[in-house]
């Protein structure tokens, strides 16, 4: 039987068609062709001169260029795991996710220069890793069960844990299906350190199509891309989709667009029904899915009217069902791997074979899956996951907080806004939301940042233990 192998995705389209526009950034553009020889001269680089082989991690910390894509390609055809960074992390976040990740070897664009603990990783420049001209046969066997790559999240925990994906897992992912139908351009506007990006850049290759990456996500940029390529596809978050609308006006149209897709949060049906005004010939489709499941459930057609705020029905090759205390749990071939080197949490998350996603839910009787709340406190912003705990930790250390609650309250563009809930030290002289995110710069990434502040002389917490009430701050700060 042969394996699923994401090296074959690049290997195959470059048989199939040369010369279709693989990847685009900017003015740049890579063919299919470019992209299997870049790549393969890549690896023999990284084997070569940097001794990276079968296993090894490579951690790249860059923004988004298109240098990045043929490295993506040559350490799968290495069967070496690529571990993305976030490109907005501050010193000591970086040190956090390169001491979990131990990579072989830390790959940096010219923006980014690695201080502290970090400096000790190996390091090469991302212009710096040309490729190797030589026809150097690479040897390394890779098997499909083998690691693909490691994205970090702080998925249901808060603090980083390394979601696993193996090669198969990656390629059932992004199949696009049997028989092959025409696709067109995909607008990308995720960064190239989240799974999105990476997962809908394979969907494009394994159907031998091209996808745009934007430096900026601004509506005009987004409407500029889209006209431009004449593309068929975009993904975005809700409150991407609305800096996109803003932009277009009441009149504002984007006909090539085919599929109109959103997620990662609830979606108001006004801001759907905006979509659709927008792009009359495209099919909008709401994705609810993690790094840890993939697409668990979508939402399309009429349903997206009639069925309001859900999140549809279970996607293909996912089995969903709820738990005595309503947690939606999730089985299927599509599963990550495991959390790296954490085998008591990957134990716990995929217990007995489900993946425990830490939502709360309820199934209509028709089958349609609606999100009611989660297990876990977990705030869930524009597509970024950040745990209440440790942005409180930084904010504590102001004089002016006596006690603070960070708390996410649900917002239509966002998912969730970061609100911080504080009882000042002075009832008469309370901070400003400005001073709390001064205090935040150069300790945490941006999007931790409260983007709300509200007052109370006392936070509620239960009679028992003294925990935070959360929920009751929520509902206490959208009063």
């Amino acid at each position: 039987m042969t394996d699923l192998l994401i090296g074959d995705v690049f290997r195959n389209a470059a048989r199939a068609v040369p010369l279709r526009v693989a990847a685009v950034h900017g003015d740049r553009a890579l063919t299919f062709a470019e992209l299997d020889e870049l790549s393969d001269g890549i690896a023999r680089t990284l084997l070569l001169v940097h001794d990276i082989d079968h296993g090894d991690r490579v951690a790249v910390w860059s923004d988004t260029t298109l240098d990045v894509v043929p490295l993506f390609a040559a350490l799968a055809k290495l069967g070496a795991v690529f571990v993305p960074i976030a490109r907005n992390l501050e010193a000591s976040e970086l040190s956090e996710i390169v001491g979990r990740a131990r990579p072989q070897l830390l790959v940096v664009d010219g923006l980014h220069t690695p201080t502290g603990d970090v400096s000790d990783v190996p390091t090469v420049s991302l212009e710096a890793l040309t490729p190797d001209p030589t026809d150097a046969r690479i040897t390394t066997t890779v098997a499909e069960a083998d690691p693909h790559v490691i994205f970090f999240t702080r998925g249901n925990t808060g603090r980083p844990q390394g979601v696993t994906l193996s090669h198969r897992v990656n390629y059932l992912r992004t199949h696009p299906g049997v028989p092959l139908e025409p696709r067109g351009p995909l607008i990308c506007v995720y960064p190239l350190f989240l799974m999105a990006a990476w997962t809908l850049s394979l969907q494009q290759w394994q159907a031998r199509d091209t996808v745009v990456y934007l430096d900026h996500t601004d509506g005009a940029s987004i409407a500029a891309a889209v006209r431009g390529h004449l593309a068929t596809r975009l993904n975005a978050v809700p409150a991407v989709w609305q800096r996109l609308l803003d932009h277009l006006g009441a009149d504002g149209r984007l006909p090539t667009l085919r599929f109109a897709d959103t997620g990662t949060s609830a979606t108001a049906p006004s801001l759907l029904a905006a979509i659709g005004h927008a792009c009359p010939n495209a099919q909008l489709r709401v994705f609810y899915g993690s790094t840890e499941a993939g697409s668990v459930a979508s939402l399309d057609g009429d349903d997206v009217f009639t069925r309001a705020g859900s999140v549809g029905v279970p996607s293909i090759g996912s089995d969903v069902r709820l738990s005595a205390d309503g947690e939606i749990r999730v089985r299927g071939p599509m599963l990550f791997d495991g959390y790296f080197d954490e085998p008591v949490a990957t134990e716990e998350a995929l217990a007995n074979g489900w993946y425990h996603t830490g939502d709360t839910g309820r199934v209509d009787p028709d089958g349609y899956l609606y999100i009611t709340g989660r297990l876990r406190d977990i705030i869930r912003t524009g597509g970024e996951v950040l745990a209440p705990a440790e942005v409180e930790a930084v904010l504590t250390e102001l004089p002016s907080i006596r006690e603070i609650a960070i708390v996410g309250v649900p917002d239509e563009q966002w998912g969730e806004l970061v609100c911080a809930v504080v009882v000042p030290t002075d009832p008469g002289n309370p901070p400003t939301l400005d001073e709390l995110c001064a205090h935040c710069d150069g300790r945490l990434a941006t999007f931790k940042h409260p983007r709300r502040l509200s007052i109370m002389s006392a936070l509620p917490r239960t009679p028992a233990t003294g925990q935070v009430r959360r929920h009751q701050l929520v509902s206490e700060v959208r009063s």
